[in-house]
Formats: C-alpha cells, sequence, structure tokens
C-alpha cells in the first residue's frame, strides 16, 4: 500500500486547474492547497488549533532546521514532529536542500553530499542524500523530499546542467534509502530556468518513479513572466495521477498561475513573514498597516474578508499595534494573511468545481488595485 492516495476528482474545462483529494495517515488533503510555513515546528504567532479554524488542512516543517535544533534524535525520542508540536494533521517536510544551499559559502558541494557551518554556532555538519532521508524518517512527516541542489539564478547552461544531473543521481540515492512505507516521498526537478533541462529532469524522476513529484528552483530572483512560463511547460510533463507541488512561491497571484498552470500544493513563509512585517494582504492588494494614513480608519483590513480579526478589529488598531511593537500585532497580522490564504484556495477550488476557474482568475486580477497592472500581463490576459 503506497503512504498517500492521490484522487485526481476534475479538471477545469477552461484551464489546465485540477480539483483533486490527497489522503495521508493524517488525513485527507483537498486540493489545490497552500502549506502553512512551520519551519521550526511552530507555524509562528499561531497555536495548531487557530491553524485549524482558519482551514490549515497541512502545514510544512524544515529539515535543516529541526535537525540542527532541536536535533531529529529529540524528535523522535518525543514520538514524532506530530505529538512534538501537538500538530495531528498531515506535515511535510522539506529535505533542507534549499536552506544548505543558501548558506554561501558557509556550505562546500560535493558528490557524496554537503558540509556545511550551522547559522547558529559555525559547527561543522555534513548532510548527504541518504542523511536526509533518515532525518525526515526521524521526524515522521507523512510527506519527505529527496535532497536536491537549488542551482542560482541567474547561472550558466553548463552548472545548471551539472547540478541537475546531480540532483538526479541524489534522487535515486533517496528512493534507495527510503524505509517507511508510511512515507511519501517526492522528487524535485530542477533545470533552472532551460526548458530542456527541465524536461531532462522530469524524464529522469519519472524513470526512477516517486509518490509525487515537486518544482523546485523557482522564486530566486526570475522575473515573474519566467517562472510562470517554467511552470507552463512543466505541469503537461507530470503525471496526471500523481500530486504536482511547486516548492516556496507564495504572492498571491503566483499560486493562481500555478493553479491555472495544473499545480496543487503550495507553500511559502510570505503571509507569515509579511504579516510580522506589517504587510497584509487582501482582496483588493497589499495593504502596508504602518502607513499613516491608517491612523484613524475604522475600517477592517478587507471589508470582504470574514477572518476573526477582520470582523473585530479596525486598520486603526492593528496599525497601533504595530507601531507600539506588541506581540499582538504578529499575532493578528498573521491570523489574517493565513486565512486569506487559505481562503483563495478554498474559493479557487469552488471555482474548478464549476468549471469557472478562468472567470475566478480575471476577477482576482480585477480587483486587486495595487498588483492589477501586473495581472494584466500575465499569460496572454
Amino acid at each position: 500500500m503506497p503512504a498517500i492516495d492521490f484522487k485526481l476528482m476534475k479538471k477545469d474545462r477552461g484551464s489546465a486547474a485540477r480539483l483533486g483529494s490527497l489522503t495521508t495517515p493524517h488525513g485527507t488533503i483537498d486540493t489545490p492547497i497552500f502549506m502553512p510555513v512551520g519551519t521550526q515546528a511552530t507555524v509562528k504567532a499561531m497555536t495548531p488549533e487557530e491553524l485549524l479554524e482558519i482551514g490549515a488542512q497541512i502545514i510544512l516543517a524544515n529539515t535543516y532546521h529541526l535537525y540542527i535544533r532541536p536535533g531529529h534524535e529529540l524528535v523522535a525520542r518525543l514520538g514524532g514532529l506530530h505529538d512534538f508540536m501537538h500538530w495531528q494533521g498531515p506535515i511535510l517536510t522539506d529535505s533542507g536542500g534549499f536552506q544548505v544551499f543558501s548558506l554561501g559559502e558557509l556550505r562546500k558541494i560535493t558528490e557524496e553530499g554537503v558540509r556545511f557551518q550551522s547559522h547558529l554556532d559555525g559547527s561543522y555538519h555534513f548532510i548527504s542524500p541518504e542523511g536526509a532521508i533518515a532525518i525526515q524518517e526521524a521526524l515522521g512527516s507523512d510527506i519527505i523530499m529527496c535532497f536536491d541542489e537549488c542551482a542560482p539564478y541567474p547561472a550558466e547552461f553548463g552548472y545548471v546542467r551539472k547540478s541537475m544531473e546531480m540532483t538526479t543521481r541524489w534522487a535515486q540515492r533517496c528512493k534507495d534509502a527510503h524505509r517507511r512505507p508510511d512515507q511519501a516521498l517526492f522528487g524535485i526537478v530542477q533545470g533552472g530556468m532551460f526548458r530542456d533541462l527541465r524536461e531532462q529532469s522530469i524524464d529522469d524522476l519519472l524513470h526512477i518513479g516517486f509518490d509525487g513529484y515537486a518544482l523546485g528552483g523557482l522564486s530566486v530572483g526570475e522575473e515573474k513572466e519566467l517562472m510562470y512560463e517554467v511552470m507552463g511547460y512543466c505541469a503537461p510533463l507530470l503525471p496526471d495521477d500523481k500530486p504536482r507541488y511547486v516548492m516556496g512561491i507564495g504572492a498571491p497571484e503566483d499560486l493562481i498561475e500555478g493553479i491555472h498552470a495544473g499545480f496543487d500544493m503550495f507553500d511559502c513563509v510570505m503571509p507569515t513573514r509579511n504579516a510580522r512585517n506589517g504587510m497584509l494582504f487582501t482582496s483588493f492588494g497589499r495593504v502596508n498597516i504602518k502607513g499613516a494614513a491608517y491612523a484613524e480608519d475604522r475600517l477592517p483590513i478587507d471589508p470582504e474578508c470574514g477572518c476573526y480579526v477582520c470582523k473585530n478589529y479596525s486598520r486603526a488598531y492593528l496599525r497601533h499595534l504595530y507601531r507600539s511593537g506588541e506581540i499582538l500585532a504578529s499575532r493578528l497580522n498573521t491570523w489574517h494573511n493565513l486565512y486569506y490564504y487559505l481562503s483563495l484556495m478554498r474559493d479557487a477550488r469552488k471555482a474548478i468545481e464549476e468549471d469557472r476557474f478562468e472567470q475566478f482568475r480575471r476577477e482576482f486580477y480585477t480587483k486587486r488595485h495595487q498588483d492589477m497592472n501586473q495581472g494584466q500581463r500575465v499569460r496572454g490576459m
């Protein structure tokens, strides 16, 4: 029996958008879905009960950070990640590859793996593909990821090709090392912004065979149009009967375009990080709550939003909390942003079910004042 069961429920008539159901050992997820990021076994400023209340179905935790602190062996001794963080829903762990490679001069990549220094104390560590799998198996997440190299952008074709080929070899080693039948293993497509390398990566991963497939190496500095182009030609090459995941993209328009291309799963720190910096997402665009214009504004963040924050607090109060350095500012801002993201996914699923995703997409851009010009340039709109 596979660790997960993905059912493609419906395809939108006017686009490649898909409605799916992903069953894991800890529950079933409706797709398309956004995964709140709980880097260090916590979604910052939110309790697990609050995440459930706003509609979170699956969260993401980070292998690198949990390996560094408190240590995967300790988490395993305490019953695994679900018990450790008091979240009994599905969990996906990334392999830690992106975090390791973002360390720059603090790491050295070889065929065997990556030697790096901890960002906390400078201590030296080594993670191989086999080690990344062992760490994730100890954490006990429902979906684990292959160890990969995320090539920088821009980068020369020759470097990206070698990086992609090594990622493929690492993917095979990850599959060979994978032991837990209750954990699904996803392969990660690399190849930078080069179409032929992306196509080769997909072909190689399909030959190895995985429970799901992720698109890595996006949102690393490339233009939006290029990101959307890569998603557009990669999605049709991936199996219909497997979940498709775009890693680390998170602006609302990115999610809409990812769904339009035919992807099912998304994650990003953007809604939580931006919340802590006073940037809020709404149906009409972004709101910088720090602005003086909101000092006496009695309106909620978004009059169309049904979240707890918009039902009870004004823009003026949220500005006051932020400028005063109050902890509650991060709590309320995060609550709202995550609710917005999860509601966007819920509304997208309903639109696909009713064969009106293209109309939903057009209305999304029309309503967003600050981002409308960009939206009208996207994908021929």
